[in-house]
């Protein structure tokens, strides 16, 4: 039910986002004071910091269909927070490429039979590259989209506290897709964008355990992420 709802938010906002710019673009750019003076730049950095929901997509396996002891698995969002610099370059008028390396603190947890709970904690270092479709100008604010891939480590997989044999293990390389929508508000000595992204894991990060009822359970497990992002650039 969260992939499917989480599916529709996307969906919607893209929609709403690709709408509003048409709108933006039929109007004449004017009173972009603040604007005008960031176009003379091909690029430009900056930082970012932002909270986020991470959880775990779960598909079961054959095993937990006849076993007796687990009869309900399921992945559990919790939220986190991140910081990252920004490097961007300008690709013409209305596209960037952007490279935003940085860390990603983040809570997630496996809930069986709805009382016990495996929590995973991570620090994530991040390389995640976008490309950016920025809408016409209107008094000093665009509305924009943004997609592309990112690679995170888990730095934090190899403490002591993650590698019990009685916790499920996680993989501490996950590659994920990730699109976003935002707005840039242009002011004279800095670019302020607020930005909503989802990311959804590429492939499956479950290190299977033969020996742990609670991970044979489980067949495939995929991450996914929402994060608000304050961006501030110049």
């Amino acid at each position: 039910m969260f992939n499917l709802y989480s599916r529709k938010v996307v969906v919607h906002i893209l929609l709403f986002t690709f709408f509003t710019g048409f709108l933006y673009g039929q109007v004449r750019s004017r009173d972009n004071y603040n604007y005008l003076d960031f176009q003379g730049k091909s690029y430009y950095f900056g930082m970012a910091f932002g909270t986020n929901i991470s959880g775990y997509k779960i598909n079961q396996s054959k095993f937990f269909i006849g076993n007796d002891s687990i009869q309900i698995a399921e992945g559990k969002r919790k939220g986190g927070f991140n910081i990252h610099m920004i490097a961007n370059l300008k690709m013409g008028e209305y596209f960037d490429f952007r490279f935003l390396p940085g860390f990603a603190f983040s809570y997630r947890s496996f809930v069986f039979n709805n009382l016990v709970e495996k929590q995973v904690e991570s620090v994530f270092f991040e390389l995640p590259f976008s490309l950016r479709y920025k809408s016409q100008p209107y008094k000093d604010k665009r509305m924009f989209v943004t997609g592309g891939l990112k690679y995170n480590y888990d730095i934090a997989s190899s403490s002591k506290s993650r590698q019990a044999d009685t916790l499920i293990q996680i993989s501490p390389h996950d590659f994920q897709w990730e699109v976003g929508v935002g707005m840039q508000f242009f002011y004279p000595f800095f670019i302020f964008s607020p930005e909503i992204k989802y990311s959804r894991g590429l492939g499956n990060i479950l290190i299977y355990n033969k020996n742990l009822n609670e991970s044979k359970v489980l067949e495939n497990v995929t991450s996914q992420i929402f994060t608000l992002t304050f961006n501030f650039e110049g």
